[in-house]
């Protein structure tokens, strides 16, 4: 069998192995990984101190960040607070929401978290019309406390018609305040307005 003419000259023809052809002269020349890909080098290879130079100003740009936003913050609102105890709540017919913050000491954690959370979105207490109104001396007996009989803390909204709309024992947020405001039909007939003015 191995003197067949036939099957020697088929062998004599074989295609050459793949490994052959990966250790051509071009393909070292193109490629110098071990890998059949040329993987580039990082960036720090190409860039050598250039990218040093990048992270410390991005890094210095952070920093200065806190700086910036202290001094745009002499421009931003503050919270509408009322603190006198002969306030009259007939005052704010029709021009104010009054939301009135009890407690029997200024140091209640409740009214200190509260008070956080009426200053954490004072655009939204301004978009709304809104007035703040605090009462912490039971001894004083004011006209809001014989009105409202609050009981230690207390956090009561009222419309802008002086009805009181809601009576909480504890603390909340804004997004509830805003949300539970935005129901109102005087709230609702403001909203209508003014998407008709633009």
């Amino acid at each position: 069998m191995t003197n067949d003419p036939k099957r020697k000259n088929l062998s004599d023809h074989r295609p050459a192995p793949v490994t052959r052809s990966l250790r051509s002269k071009n393909f070292r020349t193109t490629c110098r990984k071990p890998f059949a890909f040329g993987l580039a080098p990082p960036i720090s290879d190409r860039t050598g101190g250039h990218m040093k130079t990048i992270f410390a100003l991005v890094i210095a740009g952070l920093l200065a960040f806190p700086a910036g936003a202290a001094d745009t913050a002499e421009g931003q609102p503050t919270l509408p607070v009322v603190e006198d105890n002969d306030v009259d709540l007939s005052e704010f017919l029709w021009t104010k929401r009054p939301i009135v913050v009890f407690a029997d000491t200024p140091n209640d954690p409740r009214f200190i978290e509260q008070m956080n959370f009426l200053n954490a979105d004072i655009p939204a207490l301004l978009l709304r019309d809104i007035v703040v109104l605090t009462d912490t001396d039971p001894a004083a007996r004011s006209d809001l406390r014989r009105k409202l009989r609050p009981r230690g803390f207390m956090l009561v909204l009222i419309d802008k018609d002086g009805g009181v709309k809601l009576r909480k024992p504890a603390p909340w947020d804004m997004r509830e305040i805003t949300r539970s405001i935005d129901k109102w039909p005087t709230r609702q007939q403001e909203i209508r307005e003014n998407l008709g003015k633009e």
